[in-house]
């Protein structure tokens, strides 16, 4: 079950995602959503200015290792507790 910051980001995803009526998760792969890399930079954006945090995306490895919900979500609660 999604904790709060989980449903928040999900909450911001949905805005970008394509609708298939599927339900989104931690475990739902961004590339299901079709979220790309405009997409993702959005949802990124979404995120820093909601929580205050900067997400280091100019790297080909960073977006690689965002492959799920999941994955967003992690990545911005370690921001969060490093910038606490």
């Amino acid at each position: 079950m999604a904790d709060q910051l989980a449903t928040e980001i999900i909450n911001k995803i949905k805005a970008h995602a394509e609708p298939d009526g599927n339900e989104i998760t931690v475990d739902t792969e961004l590339d299901q959503l079709g979220i790309h890399s405009l997409e993702l930079t959005e949802i990124v954006f979404d995120i820093e200015e909601a929580y205050g945090i900067e997400i280091e995306m100019n790297t080909v490895e960073a977006w690689n290792k965002l492959k799920n919900v999941g994955d967003i979500v992690e990545a911005t609660r370690a921001l969060i507790a490093a910038k606490g």
